[in-house]
C-alpha cells in the first residue's frame, strides 16, 4: 500500500479513493484490473438470439470478424436468429452453407455502419440517409434509409427491438429482420418521399426496366415536385420518367467535376434521339432550369439516386436556351429585343406540329458581343430566323459536306465538313461569311436540336 500512496499521491483525494475502489478484491485482498468492456464480436458472442449472426460472420468470404474486432467505432444492426430464418426461407436457402459466401459477406456488410449511432442520435435526425460498409454501384458504399417516426426502422424492412447495447468499439442494435441488398426501386419504395414516384414507375410499368442490371441515375422527383406537377404539355408520362434516368453512375462530385454540361437521358425526342439534359453546378446542382437536387448520392446495388424538387418535363428547344448561359444574349434577342414576334410560342411548337421539329444553331454569348451592334427589331428577327431550319430534326450525325439548308428566313446557308480549327463544322450564312464554327452540336429536345455556334449569322440583303 506504501507503494499505491506512492503512486497516486498527485491524485485529488476522491479520485484517488475511485481508483482503490474499483480495483480491490475484498476476497484476497489483491488489486485487479476492472471487468473489460466486450466489443461488438464478444457482444454477439454473449447474446444467445445472436447465434446464427456469428455463425454468419464466421461463414461469410472476407475477414468480418476481424473488422468488427478492430477499433471502430461501428454500428452494427444485429438481426435475431429468427430474422435469419425468415431471410433464408424468403429467399429459397437451407441454411447459411446455401448462401454464397460473397453475397453473404455484403448482406452482413450492409448492416455495418462505420460510425457510432445511438437511437437518440438517429432520433434526433428523424429520417434520411447513411451509408453500410456494403458495396454499391460504382463501388460506392450502399445507403441506408431510417425512419424514426415510429421506433426506429431500417429500409423500411427491419425494426430495432433493443437499442443501444454498448460495446467497447461501438454501438449494437437488435432488429428484427435481415436487410436486403436494396436496387433503386427499393429505394424510391422504401422512402415515404418517394411514394408517387414508385406508384408512377409500377403504373407505367417501368420497375422491372430499372430493377435491371444498370447501371442507373435516376433523378427521383419528391412527393411535392410529383403534386406540383400538371404536364401542361400533355407528355406520355412513360417518356416523361425516363428523361429522369441517365445511364452509368454519376455522383453529385462527378457532376460538379463537369460543371455546366449535357448528358442524355434514356427518354427519346424526335428521330428516337435521346434527349438531352443540361445540368447547372454553379450553386448546388440543377437540371434543365428547373430541378434542383435536393439529396444526392443515394446508392444502391444497380444504380443512384438524386432527389429533385421538381418533375422535368420534355424539353423544348426553349428550354435548353433558357436553361444554358451561355445562351442568355439569344434569349433576351428572342424575347426583349424582338417584343413583336412570340419566338417563345413558335420555338416551343411540339413535335409533329409544323414548323416543328426545328434544327436550331444556336449563338452563344460571344458570339453576340462580337458584333458591333445587335441590329434593330426588323433585323434581328430576320437574323434569329436565319438561325432555325423548320420541319426538320438534323443531327450531327445527318449533316453531309456542302448540305445547304433553307432556314425560316427563306435564305439557305451551306454546312462544310470537317470543321476548321476547333469547330465541328464550318458554316458559310447567306450573306457570305466563311468564319462561322459549329462548337456543339446535338443538344436534343422534345422538338428540335441545338447546334451551338460561334458566330452570328447574317441574312443577305434584299
Amino acid at each position: 500500500m506504501k507503494i499505491i500512496s506512492k503512486t497516486f499521491k498527485f491524485l485529488p483525494l476522491f479520485l484517488f479513493t475511485i481508483v482503490i475502489t474499483s480495483c480491490y478484491n475484498d476476497d484476497d485482498n489483491t488489486i485487479t484490473d476492472p471487468t473489460p468492456q466486450l466489443n461488438i464480436v464478444e457482444t454477439a458472442t454473449a447474446t444467445p438470439d445472436l447465434s446464427t449472426l456469428v455463425a454468419a460472420l464466421q461463414a461469410a468470404d472476407g475477414d468480418l470478424i476481424s473488422i468488427l474486432n478492430g477499433n471502430g467505432p461501428f454500428t452494427v444492426l444485429a438481426p435475431t436468429n429468427e430474422a435469419f430464418v425468415t431471410f433464408l426461407s424468403a429467399n429459397g436457402f437451407n441454411s447459411l452453407d446455401d448462401v454464397p459466401t460473397d453475397v453473404l459477406a455484403q448482406v452482413l456488410l450492409n448492416h455495418v455502419i462505420s460510425a457510432d449511432l445511438t437511437s437518440s442520435d438517429l432520433a434526433g435526425l428523424d429520417s434520411g440517409y447513411t451509408r453500410t460498409n456494403a458495396s454499391g454501384a460504382g463501388g460506392n458504399t450502399m445507403s441506408i434509409y431510417f425512419n424514426t417516426s415510429s421506433g426506429v426502422r431500417f429500409n423500411d424492412a427491419a425494426n430495432v427491438i433493443t437499442a443501444d447495447i454498448d460495446a467497447s468499439n461501438g454501438t449494437v442494435h437488435i432488429i428484427d429482420a435481415v436487410i436486403g441488398l436494396p436496387n433503386v426501386v427499393d429505394h424510391a419504395t422504401n422512402n415515404p418521399n418517394f411514394t408517387s414516384l414508385a406508384g408512377v414507375l409500377a403504373s407505367e410499368n417501368l420497375v422491372t426496366t430499372l430493377q435491371g442490371d444498370g447501371p442507373f441515375t435516376i433523378l427521383a422527383p419528391t412527393n411535392n415536385a410529383f403534386a406540383d406537377f400538371t404536364n401542361p404539355n400533355s407528355n406520355e408520362l412513360s417518356n416523361i420518367l425516363l428523361n429522369h434516368v441517365l445511364a452509368g453512375v454519376v455522383t453529385s462530385a462527378d457532376l460538379v467535376g463537369l460543371g455546366n454540361n449535357y448528358s442524355n437521358t434514356l427518354a427519346t425526342g424526335p428521330g428516337d434521339n435521346p434527349l438531352s439534359l443540361y445540368f447547372n453546378t454553379d450553386n448546388g446542382v440543377r437540371f434543365n432550369g428547373v430541378a434542383n437536387v435536393a439529396t444526392a448520392d443515394i446508392i444502391g446495388t444497380n444504380g443512384i439516386i438524386h432527389a429533385v424538387d421538381a418533375v422535368i418535363d420534355i424539353p423544348t428547344v426553349v428550354t435548353f436556351a433558357t436553361a444554358d448561359p451561355n445562351f442568355s444574349t439569344l434569349v433576351t434577342a428572342l424575347t426583349d429585343l424582338t417584343p413583336s414576334t412570340d419566338f417563345v410560342a413558335t420555338l416551343s411548337t411540339p413535335n409533329g406540329t409544323s414548323p416543328a421539329p426545328f434544327t436550331v444553331f444556336a449563338p452563344i454569348n460571344d458570339a453576340f458581343d462580337a458584333l458591333d451592334a445587335i441590329p434593330a427589331e426588323d433585323v434581328l428577327t430576320q437574323v434569329l430566323l436565319h438561325h432555325v431550319l423548320g420541319d426538320a430534326n438534323v443531327t450531327s450525325g445527318d449533316l453531309t459536306d456542302g448540305i445547304s439548308p433553307t432556314m425560316l428566313n427563306g435564305q439557305a446557308i451551306t454546312i462544310n465538313l470537317p470543321g476548321t480549327g476547333d469547330n465541328i463544322a464550318d458554316v458559310t450564312d447567306a450573306a457570305g461569311n466563311t468564319d462561322i464554327g459549329v462548337i456543339v452540336v446535338d443538344v436534343q429536345a422534345g422538338n428540335g436540336v441545338i447546334h451551338a455556334i460561334n458566330k452570328v449569322m447574317l441574312p443577305a440583303n434584299d
